[in-house]
């Protein structure tokens, strides 16, 4: 059986799940300030506990999980493009190339107005891989997943540092490359932001995805999402369903063991804090994703879930563009070059500034995707990844 490009139900759920994923990224940035640490100074007792239990709501379900199947689904989108091509004895691997080439432009644009860099960029980067493997055996790519997750270059590290008290951590100096890029934010001119953000803040998102697992585990997600589309994994069958069912267990038992290990480690030495402590912080948010993901294709097979969240397809189908737009929106809103509200919204009002730009953009994805069949920057990545083709 072949995934269909058309509107099958769970071509739909995957739209939907990517719409559910770059809302909860919005979410978090808008929480988070777009990493812009500003924040009003003195609040009343009791906003101070409703602003706590904002981020810690927001960031425990959705920091660094969502991003995770962002990921894994630009690999599935690279498998149906890949595996339409194919049927019709074409490559796309060259075609995809090209097309992470604009993309890198797309990134360019998203980091402008996001200090803390993009993640676009390291999807170009990381891309490479789904290049190299698209044509492996489906038993080489697993293997080849499970290697980059089990993040065997932080294992490296631990190891050497067990034969050698003295070993150090590489220091990419993510943190005071950042602090440097804060400091242009709340000081520089309009032209100072964006070259600063561009230059800069791209070497801080990239480094910091260095010292944190974060290109291993962007590529096996890549490939999981590239896997999960070979074997068929979101078409709606009763195989299917129970797959997901047993993924939604071993998920819900795994995030509850690597939490237990996690905050373990944090009793251990500051070497093992910060490699196989990280390890098992990266294992403990990817459990929790797949918790995320099982129980949203479950839930979405329920007349009454799917009613009411499947208007998140048309978010989804705009990814692009939404993802770009929000940082566009969060540096008008919270930075000195806009309104800088950044000083006086807490996390609480925070949130609801990022529910109402949700709610804006879900209202022009409804309105765009009812007079064009793609979104504006998805358009244009379209026509230019297939010029002259």
């Amino acid at each position: 059986m072949e995934i269909s490009t058309g509107k099958t139900s769970r071509i739909e759920v995957v739209d939907s799940l990517r719409g559910f994923a770059i809302m909860a990224i919005l979410l978090v940035h808008n929480v988070d300030h777009f990493f812009f640490p500003e924040f009003p100074t003195h609040s009343p007792h009791w906003l101070t506990i409703l602003d706590q239990l904002s981020v810690k709501i927001i960031f425990t379900l959705f920091s660094g999980k969502t991003y995770a199947i962002f990921t894994m689904l630009f690999g599935f989108t690279f498998y149906i493009q890949h595996n339409n091509q194919k049927k019709k004895g074409k490559d796309f691997g060259y075609r995809f190339l090209w097309r992470m080439a604009l993309l890198a432009v797309f990134a360019v644009l998203n980091a402008a107005f996001f200090p803390a860099g993009d993640v676009l960029m390291l999807f170009v980067y990381v891309s490479l891989v789904l290049f190299i493997c698209r044509n492996w055996p489906d038993r080489a790519v697993l293997v080849f997943i499970i290697v980059l997750l089990l993040q065997p270059v932080e294992w490296i590290h631990f190891i050497l540092s067990r034969f050698n008290p003295a070993y150090q951590l590489p220091d990419f100096s993510a943190v005071s490359l950042h602090q440097q890029v804060v400091e242009n934010t709340k000081n520089g001119s309009f032209l100072d932001f964006i070259r600063v953000n561009v230059t800069l803040g791209q070497k801080v998102s990239l480094m910091w995805a260095l010292g944190s697992g974060r290109f291993l585990q962007a590529a096996g997600l890549f490939l999981l999402g590239f896997y999960i589309g070979r074997k068929q994994f979101f078409i709606n069958t009763p195989d299917n369903l129970r797959f997901w069912k047993r993924v939604l267990i071993i998920s819900s038992v795994s995030f509850i063991l690597f939490n237990i290990i996690k905050k373990l480690l944090l009793q251990s030495d500051p070497m093992a804090q910060q490699t196989v402590g990280l390890i098992f912080d990266i294992w403990y948010k990817l459990a929790l994703t797949f918790v995320l993901i099982a129980s949203f294709v479950l839930l979405y097979e329920k007349r009454f879930f799917r009613k009411r969240l499947s208007g998140l397809r048309f978010y989804g189908k705009m990814s692009l563009t939404n993802y770009v737009s929000q940082s566009i929106f969060g540096a008008l809103i919270y930075f000195p070059i806009g309104l800088y509200l950044a000083p006086y919204c807490g996390r609480t009002f925070s949130l609801v500034i990022g529910i109402a730009v949700f709610s804006l953009q879900m209202m022009f994805s409804r309105f765009w995707l009812g007079k064009h069949k793609q979104g504006p920057l998805e358009g244009i990545w379209h026509k230019w990844t297939w010029i002259n083709s």
